[in-house]
C-alpha cells in the first residue's frame, strides 16, 4: 500500500512537471493565449456555483421560480452564487469568444491542430445547449417560451422530429416533465464539458500550442514561471471586470429571470 502511495504520488508530481511546470511554450506567446486558462476557471466557476444553487432549486413548474427568490432573499450569500452563476455564463462565452477569434486569426485549425480544433467546436455547441437549457430553469415568461420556441424548431427534422419533441417534452406541450429533464441535463452537461476540455488539453499539449508566426520552429521556454505568471495577471483582470458585474451591475447581461 504504502509503495502504491508513492507511485501514485511521482505521477502526480510527474504529470504537474510535464504538463505544468516545465511545458514547452513558445517564447512568443502574447496575452491571446491566456483566454483559453480564462474559459477554464470559468468553467470551474460555473461548475461550483451551480451545484450550491442545484442545492436549493426546485425543478417543478410551480415551485422553480419561487425557490429562486428563496436563494435570492433568504439562503446566505445566495444572491452572490446566482448572480456569479448567472453573469459567470455570460463571461465564459465572452472568454471562449475571444478564445475563438485569437484560434481563427493565427490559424490554430489548420494541421495539425484540426481535431485540436474539432473538439473546442463540440465544447462550444455543449457550451451552448448547456447555457439554453439554464435559460429555461427560472420558469418566467421568456423561460417558458423559450423553452417552447427553440425545442419546436426539431420538428423540422423529417418523420421523426415531432416524436422527438414529444419525448423531450414528456407529453404534447411544455410542462413539469420538461424542465425536469432540463435541469437533468443542465446539471450533467457542464460535466461532459470537463471531459471534454480535459481531452482538448490532452491534444495540446500532443500537437503544442501554436504561435503569433504561425510557425512550429520557434524557440521554447518552459511554461512556468513565465506564461504561468502571464495568464494570473490575466486572471486578476478577468476577476475584476467579473466583481464589478456580479457587484453593481448584476443585471445588465440578463434580459430576464
Amino acid at each position: 500500500m504504502s509503495f502504491r502511495f508513492r507511485l501514485t504520488k511521482n505521477h502526480l508530481v510527474s504529470l504537474i512537471q510535464n504538463h505544468l511546470v516545465s511545458y514547452p511554450s513558445p517564447i512568443n506567446l502574447n496575452y491571446a493565449w491566456s483566454f483559453g486558462s480564462l474559459a477554464g476557471i470559468a468553467l470551474v466557476i460555473q461548475i461550483v456555483t451551480g451545484i450550491i444553487l442545484a442545492m436549493h432549486y426546485v425543478p417543478h413548474v410551480d415551485y422553480a421560480f419561487n425557490s429562486i427568490e428563496h436563494v435570492m432573499r433568504n439562503i446566505n450569500h445566495g444572491w452572490f452564487f446566482r448572480y456569479a452563476h448567472a453573469n459567470g455564463a455570460s463571461m465564459f462565452f465572452i472568454v471562449t469568444y475571444c478564445h475563438i477569434f485569437r484560434g481563427l486569426y493565427y490559424g490554430s485549425y489548420i494541421y495539425p491542430r484540426q481535431i485540436l480544433w474539432c473538439t473546442g467546436v463540440v465544447i462550444m455547441l455543449l457550451m451552448m445547449a448547456t447555457a439554453f437549457i439554464g435559460y429555461v430553469l427560472p420558469w418566467g415568461q421568456m423561460s417558458f417560451w423559450g423553452a417552447t420556441v427553440i425545442t419546436s424548431m426539431v420538428t423540422v427534422i423529417p418523420v421523426a422530429g415531432q416524436t422527438i419533441v414529444e419525448w423531450f417534452w414528456g407529453g404534447y406541450v411544455v410542462g413539469n416533465s420538461t424542465l425536469n429533464r432540463m435541469f437533468s441535463l443542465h446539471f450533467i452537461l457542464p460535466f461532459a464539458i470537463a471531459g471534454v476540455v480535459i481531452v482538448h488539453l490532452i491534444l495540446l499539449h500532443k500537437v503544442g500550442s501554436n504561435n503569433p508566426l504561425g510557425v512550429d520552429d520557434v524557440d521554447v521556454i518552459p511554461f512556468y514561471p513565465y506564461f504561468f505568471v502571464k495568464d494570473l495577471f490575466a486572471l486578476y483582470i478577468f476577476l475584476l471586470v467579473f466583481a464589478i458585474i456580479v457587484f453593481f451591475f448584476p443585471e445588465r447581461f440578463r434580459s430576464s429571470r
